[in-house]
């Protein structure tokens, strides 16, 4: 036996949440059945009231500037829900409206529904909220309203984007640890040139003798980093504007990316996150029906290196050009061997599909391992970094210590 959270819907519209102390989630959808609701969510409570969660929050006091990927997985699982259970979409999104939990959500909905009450289709209304629902979202929903299996499209949406968005919380977490260090690390060591050296600095100037190069060069740095602060934090800051404009520009952005793949620590992370969002995308596509040359263009916009993004557009050519997928993706050297091969494999028994989901769901196995091989790589790393940072200071003050001292070192 297990506590149950719900959502549900009641036969006028109205959300109603409880909890279920029942054996599975089947019994709490059949409890929800016999009472005349329409299950939307249902979850764990144990796991739904574990520490403290921004979107179980009321939404009095949940803010949020943009909705976000998980707001957009949920409405996507929520709307697959109510209409598999034989709902019309608008009444299905009249239901949302109430039932999301983003409060700036319910305005785009809520315009979503006037459009198909207005005779749209859904896939048209979602396309005019672009910073939304991407391309390739809304060229999946059409391509389920064009063969009558919206519900299935929507359900494998669903489970796309909470693999993407698993993925992205996985790196999110992965690097918490390592930026706390270098945050942390670094606050320490300007603590220490700001106020430890500068007394040391006082006791120098008043004994008058020469001190080694080495802390005479922390003093100066010291003294430098003290009195121009103010300047140093401007030039930090201009420099990073700067560099953020730089890479947002489509030539900054795509020399970066094309050295990403040529650093050889961080090429196989680019090269895992980058096959696995390929695959996934294609191999859904494909599945919900769409032409590969239109799921090939549609993938290009999914792929954030613009370096393989421009190497889909090629075998995107290439494939119209009656070539088999997999020919030109083995050149280049942009996607692993391995995935190669399997997509050979996929082409060659007719099971293209199926097989870049396996593919996508291998990599993204992969991508986790390697990160996690990466961090435990950086944080001796920094450790070291800020280890010889420290040492250095510590080494300069003593060498002064004893040359006043007249003492050998």
């Amino acid at each position: 036996m297990a506590v149950y959270s719900y959502k549900a819907a009641d036969p006028e519209g109205k959300i109603v949440r409880g909890s279920m102390d029942v054996v599975d989630e089947a019994a709490v959808v059949a409890g929800l059945h016999a009472q005349n609701y329409i299950p939307i969510r249902i979850q764990v409570a144990e796991k739904a009231s574990a520490g403290l969660s921004l979107s179980r929050l009321p939404e009095r006091v949940r803010w949020s500037k943009t909705v976000t990927g998980r707001d957009l997985m949920r409405f996507t699982r929520d709307l697959a829900t109510l209409f598999g259970a034989g709902l019309p979409i608008d009444r299905a999104l009249h239901i949302l409206i109430d039932a999301t939990e983003n409060i700036r959500f319910k305005p785009i909905i809520q315009s979503m529904l006037e459009d198909v009450q207005g005779g749209s289709y859904l896939s048209d209304a979602m396309a005019k909220h672009s910073r939304i629902f991407s391309q390739f979202y809304t060229n999946m929903v059409r391509a389920g309203e064009i063969g009558g299996v919206l519900d299935a499209v929507l359900g494998r949406l669903g489970d796309f984007l909470e693999e993407n968005q698993d993925l992205i919380d996985y790196i999110r977490s992965a690097m918490i640890y390592p930026i706390f260090l270098v945050v942390v690390g670094g606050l320490s060591i300007i603590i220490l040139l700001t106020f430890v050296i500068p007394k040391f600095a006082v006791i120098f100037a008043d004994l008058g003798q020469a001190l080694p190069l080495s802390t005479r060069f922390l003093l100066g740095f010291s003294t430098l980093l003290r009195d121009y602060a103010w300047a140093i934090i401007l030039l930090i800051g201009a420099l990073g504007y700067a560099g953020q404009r730089y890479l947002k520009s489509p030539h900054g952005r795509y020399r970066m990316d094309r050295l990403k793949l040529r650093l050889p620590v961080w090429r196989p992370v680019v090269q895992a996150i980058e096959t696995a969002r390929f695959t996934r995308t294609l191999g859904t596509l494909i599945q919900n029906g769409v032409p590969i040359l239109k799921a090939l263009m549609l993938v290009r916009e999914v792929i954030s290196n613009r370096v393989l993004a421009d190497a889909v557009e090629t075998i995107q050519d290439r494939v119209k050009e009656g070539e088999p997928l997999a020919r030109p993706m083995a050149e280049g050297d942009y996607f692993p061997q391995l995935a190669v091969q399997m997509v050979m494999v996929g082409e060659e028994t007719g099971k293209l599909d199926s097989m870049l989901l396996r593919i996508a769901d291998s990599y993204d196995k992969r991508v986790r391992s390697l990160i996690k091989r990466l961090i435990n790589l950086l944080e001796p790393v920094m450790i070291l970094v800020m280890g010889l940072v420290v040492g250095f200071v510590v080494i300069s003050m003593l060498m002064a210590i004893f040359s006043i001292n007249e003492l050998p070192f």
